[in-house]
């Protein structure tokens, strides 16, 4: 089930990672990243993640589809927008897909991120790139390898999760307007490119965005 509804004008998201890939799911991602930029206040753009699919939910599945998932889920990673996400309960398939690409991550106490299961082992999507990505191969070779729950305080140890909180609500209320939609994809692009450039690179790029919030600060 996918809930869709607004706080104080600003998009939310409710997503239940207990489905499986369907294009009712990327369009629901879609429809989201939609309205987000359609919508440019200052302020986050919010999902709220839990569930887990059955152990079936592959079957019939095509290569197609996840490949629109896929991309989807990379629209909403570098979305113009900071994006927020808050996890609970079990956290798998298309919710864990999600909670990786958010700028912002919370979860509430008992959640865990597992990678979901498929053909003899755990799903080799691109959960496995970002896990990868931000935790290091050492820090969750099991939990690719044998399908090993991460629980919260292993997940925040890894930096997977920002924050664990009973109330993410008041988190949630500390990051209304903290910054310019469009300053935020600006860093998170200097963030991805800060790992696959050299110095020299990456110089102008930064150059460039320094320039821009001079250019800014003078018209403040």
């Amino acid at each position: 089930m996918v809930t869709r509804e607004e706080v104080n004008g600003e998009p939310v998201l409710r997503f239940d990672g207990a489905r499986t890939v369907t294009a009712a799911a990327v369009e629901e991602i879609g429809t989201l990243c939609d309205r987000a930029e359609d919508h440019r206040e200052p302020g986050p753009v919010i999902v709220h993640v839990t569930g887990a699919p059955p152990a079936d939910w592959a079957k019939g599945l095509t290569v197609g589809l996840v490949s629109k998932w896929e991309r989807v889920v990379r629209r909403f990673e570098r979305l113009g927008r900071l994006t927020v996400a808050v996890a609970s309960g079990e956290c798998a398939g298309m919710a864990l897909d999600l909670l990786l690409a958010a700028d912002v991550r919370i979860a509430e106490p008992g959640t865990r991120l597992r990678l979901a299961g498929a053909g003899g082992g755990t799903w080799p999507g691109m959960s496995v790139y970002r896990l990868t990505k931000q935790a290091g191969a050492a820090g969750i070779r099991r939990a690719v390898l044998l399908g090993t729950p991460i629980d919260t305080d292993r997940a925040l140890a890894l930096n997977l999760i920002d924050e664990v909180s009973a109330e993410p609500a008041k988190t949630l209320a500390g990051l209304a307007g903290v910054t310019d939609g469009a300053e935020t994809a600006i860093r998170r692009q200097l963030i991805f490119e800060a790992g696959s450039t050299t110095f020299e690179e990456a110089l102008g790029a930064h150059l460039a965005a320094a320039d821009r919030a001079l250019r800014r600060e003078a018209k403040s």
